[in-house]
């Protein structure tokens, strides 16, 4: 049964900066063999995306699992480098990597407003992984109203699967487009935050197995129009430590700043260091500038909303310490006198807005070209103070790679801002 959502109402630079799927602007392993069904499964791995990497001369070890869920969605293998990284498009909808124990993707809209060409993106890959979760489904979601999820979610529940929703009480339970009714009405058991700050965690916890995290909301807008990321773990560390914060939030009605700071939340996983935390209880702020100031070499970022004076400073530190320092704003909202795009601009950062014709959606930073710094926290106060949130930070050179082809897709299309007027 779902709570009664708030009925208070948020304000309007609030609801401005936060319905990103609805603003226009401008595993087993994955299944790659050739171009073949793709069924991401409970086990969750992950590959890079490296173009220039040299094609595979052997097939990677794979298992078809054909989805009952979603439509089928064609892979396309691009590369399998000596570390056990494989990389592969999505049809014309989106990239993807895996290696180990994490897996990602990133979206690649058309630029198309035609809703009959929204088929064969990351919502179907998805639900192909709900299609074969046996137990339970554990789901944050800010904002909710992809077919195929909705469907793929709803089925998991009429199978008897343990189905579990948090929700934002505006952006799902009182939107116009949202679907959360079909998956309450097949057996959910969905349960909203009831405040006016926002519940904006985008993740999923399948099996107790597998975790989904990353900027992308699981919606068609944020599917099909805007750009996105998102990165699925196998690993028991990070499952318990998400699922903390989902206990806290579903069983106990804990949000933003009432929430318990979380602990142990840094680990090693095959070798590779990941941090994890989530705002408003954890100092993310303070994670996310000892990492920035610990750069010597290049940082590069993807911005949907960056208004912390504090970060912006230590990116001014670090260039005028010689690192490089180059970074791509979301276009709407990017001349307040809240951005930081006109102090880095003014000062001589290679500073650009997004010049794609919908909404750049991510929340990245890229450090050293080994660092990811992402998840659903934008760089706002808003985010650090009251909303609930995650932000993870992965040492891994191969993610990291996988993060700089996408910025270096992004910022090709990105443009230098013309109406800035620096003093």
């Amino acid at each position: 049964m779902a709570r009664k959502s708030s009925s208070s109402s948020r304000s309007s630079s609030r609801s401005s900066s936060s319905r990103s799927s609805d603003r226009r602007k401008p595993n087993p392993l994955l299944t790659l063999l050739g171009a073949i069904v793709i069924a991401v499964t409970a086990y969750c791995g992950t590959n890079g995306l490296d173009l220039d990497s040299p094609p595979a001369t052997t097939a990677p070890s794979t298992r078809v699992i054909t989805p009952t869920t979603a439509p089928a969605t064609t892979v396309a293998p691009t590369a399998v480098t000596s570390s056990g990284l494989q990389t592969f498009t999505i049809g014309t909808q989106g990239f993807g990597a895996q290696k180990g124990f994490w897996q990602v993707f990133f979206t690649n809209p058309s630029g198309s407003s035609d809703r009959s060409t929204y088929r064969g993106g990351l919502d179907e890959i998805l639900a192909a992984a709900i299609g074969t979760v046996t137990r339970t489904l554990d789901i944050a979601a800010f904002e909710w109203n992809s077919p195929a999820l909705t469907t793929a979610v709803a089925d998991a529940a009429r199978r008897g699967v343990r189905v579990r929703m948090v929700v934002d009480d505006e952006h799902t339970m009182q939107d116009t487009d949202t679907t959360i009714q079909t998956v309450i009405s097949a057996g959910a058991n969905v349960v909203d935050d009831e405040r006016s700050a926002l519940m904006h965690n985008k993740f999923m916890i399948l099996d107790s197995t597998t975790v989904w995290t990353g900027s992308w909301n699981y919606t068609v807008n944020d599917t099909y129009r805007n750009n996105n990321n998102a990165l699925a773990l196998r690993s028991r560390n990070a499952v318990a430590i998400y699922q903390a914060e989902f206990d806290e939030m579903f069983a106990n009605g804990s949000f933003g700043p009432r929430s318990t700071r979380g602990a142990n939340q840094t680990f090693t996983q095959d070798g590779t260091p990941v941090q994890i935390y989530f705002a408003a209880e954890d100092d993310v702020v303070g994670a996310l500038r000892t990492t920035l100031s610990g750069a010597t070499r290049s940082i590069r970022f993807m911005s949907f909303s960056f208004t912390l004076e504090d970060v912006g400073q230590v990116l001014l530190d670090r260039a005028a310490a010689g690192v490089s320092v180059t970074g791509i704003f979301e276009t709407t909202g990017s001349e307040t006198r809240f951005s930081e795009l006109t102090p880095l601009f003014c000062a001589g950062l290679d500073a650009r807005q997004d010049g794609g014709p919908f909404v750049l959606h991510h929340k990245v930073f890229i450090v050293d070209e080994r660092i990811v710094i992402a998840g659903s926290f934008n760089f706002s106060a808003g985010a650090r103070d009251s909303n609930d949130e995650n932000m993870f930070i992965i040492t891994d050179p191969d993610l990291a790679a996988q993060y700089i082809a996408e910025f270096n897709r992004r910022f090709a299309q990105a443009r230098r801002p013309l109406n800035l007027t620096c003093s």
